[in-house]
């Protein structure tokens, strides 16, 4: 009997495959969007490393009812129900092969705005330092707001799904965006305008900019590998197979910039390590040698290439990622896998030195630090519990556990402001943002300036002396506040607005901004 009924479940469970092929329906309806291979065109590639990071409606809904404010049509009148659960279905599952994405491919992606002309100087009168990006979520927009009036200057559409911050050339004038699908924009602010995009992976995490402004780090879950581009023209000038001493090919879960190392700093995913990058041509020819040793408990000098974008190697005693670092990039923290840790490397002994307890899932990635009390510390939300961990990073002692009313997401502050802003980003109390005391680490106010709606991510202008909050819903807003007196300033309707980078903080390193 139960082998009749495991004979009679596959029978129907292939005459339903049968019915709505799932193959031949994104052939016929998807491909010409989202590509023949999955991997995206003028909509989003459709594979599980995208999919799966995206906050939205289910994709059963998407495809039956579309997406409004995007090219995403509504098949309701068009497919079955069952078709369209084996299309949702379908683009699920992984490829059965990582196409080659190496540097003639990324070449060949290319595009360039042939109406893009560089202005001699900025064609507004705005401070150019004090502007804002306001990444929009809702329809893939970003918006450029004037700093001092708080007035959009330009909003123009981005690659589906930007992730991570935008990163700025050290004089403010370009910046750079990327996409979940690996695409990175370049844009013009002094014209208000895209200069070219280019497509440096088909998953990627996050960018990095050199020191000096000259190559940007473009870090890829898939292929598995680090692709650097010229900022100048968006030409390949690197591609590493990201493959960990053993062997191991591993995803990169981030790259940063190290700006007193000149380097970029990588976290793999997949491999007990941490790399180096040198950004520097003059780097030492031992540059790649220094790797730590458990069993000798001593660093020992490895073969090595010299100058620029040569490799330093440090192991660790398992895989860390999402990364907070000191503001002299002396040491980073980063997060275990158990969810339940920090882990301090000194990046100049290349080892590790300490380990922090940080329970629920720590955001390190969204740290910050500041001065209290005469000493450096450094704070952290937690995904998953309702408090921020305070820690001396003289002692790496914990100094606070302050409870808050649900796990965040953000943290954010300014040198020249006496508070520090936290979200509540998760929970029934995600309209709620925490105003806290840098002295006294106590909680002053909690605003809700939405109720029921999730508000988030703080940003400061270049002086300090206001701070923008996301209300992260379809039809959100930034709200401006008086960073002193904490009153409403200014309310600019947005579509989902998420991250707001502020040109001077990002380029100066600013405290109380993530980098």
């Amino acid at each position: 009997m139960i082998r009749f009924i495991a004979f009679f479940s596959c029978f129907l469970g292939l005459a339903w495959e049968a019915s709505a092929n799932p193959e031949a329906l994104y052939a016929e309806h998807c491909a010409a969007c989202h590509g023949a291979d999955r991997l995206g065109g003028t909509g989003p590639a459709l594979i599980p490393e995208t999919l799966k990071r995206m906050r939205g409606p289910k994709l059963s809904e998407v495809i039956t009812n579309g997406r409004v404010i995007t090219q995403m049509p509504a098949f309701s009148e068009v497919l079955k129900a069952e078709e369209i659960a084996a299309l949702a279905a379908f683009v699920k599952v992984p490829l059965k092969e990582i196409p080659d994405w190496g540097a003639e491919q990324i070449t060949e992606s290319l595009e360039r705005n042939a109406d893009y002309s560089p202005a001699s100087e900025p064609v507004f009168e705005a401070d150019p330092l004090n502007l804002f990006l306001v990444v929009e979520t809702g329809d893939h927009h970003v918006s450029v707001l004037d700093g001092d009036r708080f007035d959009v200057m330009d909003r123009f559409a981005t690659p589906f799904a930007v992730h991570g911050g935008p990163k700025f050339t050290p004089e403010g004038r370009f910046v750079f965006i990327m996409s979940r699908d690996g695409w990175v924009q370049k844009y013009d602010l002094w014209s208000l305008t895209e200069v070219g995009r280019i497509r440096a992976g088909l998953n990627s995490r996050n960018i990095a900019i050199s020191k000096d402004g000259k190559h940007l780090a473009v870090a890829n879950y898939l292929p598995r590998s680090l692709t650097i581009l010229s900022t100048a023209d968006l030409s390949v000038e690197r591609v590493f197979d990201v493959r960990a001493k053993d062997g191991t090919l591993s995803r990169v879960s981030a790259v940063y910039q190290a700006p007193q190392r000149d380097s970029f700093i990588l976290a793999l995913k997949d491999a007990p390590e941490i790399w180096e990058i040198a950004t520097d041509p003059g780097a030492d020819p031992v540059f790649e040698g220094y790797v730590h040793s458990h069993e000798k408990g001593m660093v020992e000098a490895l073969p090595s290439s010299e100058g620029l974008f040569a490799l330093r190697r440090i192991e660790t005693g398992e895989p860390i990622d999402d990364f907070f670092f000191t503001p002299d990039y002396r040491h980073l923290i980063g997060a275990a896998r158990d969810g339940a840790r920090g882990v301090v490397v000194n990046l100049n002994v290349g080892r590790e030195i300490a380990e922090l307890p940080l329970p629920g899932l720590p955001h390190l990635g969204s740290g910050i630090s500041w001065f209290s009390g005469g000493r450096r510390v450094m704070a952290t939300p937690h995904l998953k519990e309702a408090r921020l961990s305070v820690i001396d990073t003289d002692s790496w002692q914990l100094v606070k556990t302050l409870e808050t009313l649900g796990p965040g997401f953000f943290l954010r502050s300014h040198e020249n402001t006496d508070f520090v802003w936290a979200d509540v980003f998760f929970g029934p109390n995600r309209d709620a943002m925490h105003v806290i005391d840098k002295e006294s680490l106590e909680i002053v106010k909690t605003l809700r300036p939405v109720p029921d709606a999730t508000v988030a991510h703080v940003e400061f202008d270049r002086n300090g002396r206001h701070a923008l909050v996301s209300v992260w819903e379809q039809e959100g807003a930034v709200i401006v506040y008086d960073a002193k007196t904490l009153k409403e300033v200014k309310r600019l309707p947005m579509r989902k607005p998420s991250g707001k980078y502020n040109v001077w903080n990002k380029i100066t390193f600013s405290d109380g901004t993530s980098h």
